[in-house]
């Protein structure tokens, strides 16, 4: 009978380990299918990066030689040039606009009290639930009649569409976090909301803010569809000039400009990565 309970209860001790092997087990196989899957996806980018180093006229895999070419007639171009800063400045603007209406527009649903705020959190977000082709269309009938289409100022306001809900979204998370009780002690103390906002808020969600702008440029940058049908000869952003080059010709310069616009996406995204480790330290 000894035996017999001691057999048992050793089984039942040596149970577990068997159990957390196979847990383990299970957990490197989803990681090692998740870096599959990841690294799937990023082989594009890690095609194009090596053939706008090869130079030439075409656009071949491996590249023959090693040259800047395809950066020297991307620089020499005016028409990539103008392009590339017509989308930085539209890009800027658009952030600015954003973070303008967004970091108000979230403070005020993270901490209002008033009827349809459901609402009003609904109609924060609806951009991102609309298809983009079908804001693009919408975007053009409207700024037809105002006027905007073909300017900057019309672009940066169409991208701020786009944008504003990934702000409200990002400082509203921010304001979760928040200490709500020093509002509430500066509210106290005779300070206006106007002072609360900008003295107590404010440095509290920056890195929110922060990560915000960060975000809202690298949208408003890379954004095609919506600047397709509001954009002109004037305004051409770069996404739009690299898709009509894709229609109409197949330039080796693309090449060279995907890898610029591939490095900028990962500056800002470790840009993004460090402010947020940097907040989470800071807490």
């Amino acid at each position: 009978m000894m035996d017999t309970a001691t057999r048992v209860g050793t089984d039942f001790v040596k149970s577990p380990p068997k159990r957390r092997d196979s847990r383990a087990a299970m957990r490197l196989l989803g990681a090692v299918g998740g870096w599959c899957g990841y690294l799937f996806l990023l082989l594009p980018s890690l095609v194009i990066v090596p053939i706008s180093f090869g130079g030439g006229s075409e656009l071949t895999f491996p590249p023959k030689t090693f040259s800047l070419a395809l950066f020297h007639q991307f620089l020499a171009d005016p028409a990539w040039w103008s392009a590339c800063i017509t989308s930085v400045t539209v890009a800027l603007l658009a952030s600015a606009i954003s973070i303008a209406v967004g970091v108000p527009g979230a403070y005020a649903l993270a901490r209002g009290r008033f009827p349809g705020k459901r609402v009003f959190e609904t109609l924060a977000i609806t951009p991102m639930l609309v298809p983009v082709v079908v804001l693009g269309l919408g975007v053009y009938k409207q700024f037809s009649m105002l006027s905007l289409v073909n300017t900057v100022w019309g672009l940066a306001l169409a991208h701020a569409v786009l944008v504003v809900p990934f702000v409200v979204i990002a400082v509203g998370s921010g304001l979760r976090h928040a200490d709500a009780s020093l509002e509430a002690v500066a509210l106290v103390m005779g300070a206006s909301r106007v002072r609360i906002f900008f003295q107590v808020v404010l440095p509290q969600i920056r890195a929110s803010v922060a990560v915000s702008v960060l975000f809202a440029f690298l949208l408003s940058f890379d954004e095609v569809v919506v600047a397709y049908f509001i954009s002109g000869p004037q305004t051409t952003t770069l996404p739009v000039k690299m898709y009509s080059a894709i229609r109409w010709e197949v330039s080796p310069v693309l090449a060279a400009v995907s890898t610029m616009l591939t490095l900028v996406s990962l500056l800002v995204c470790l840009g993004i990565m460090a402010l947020q480790r940097h907040d989470a330290s800071a807490e």
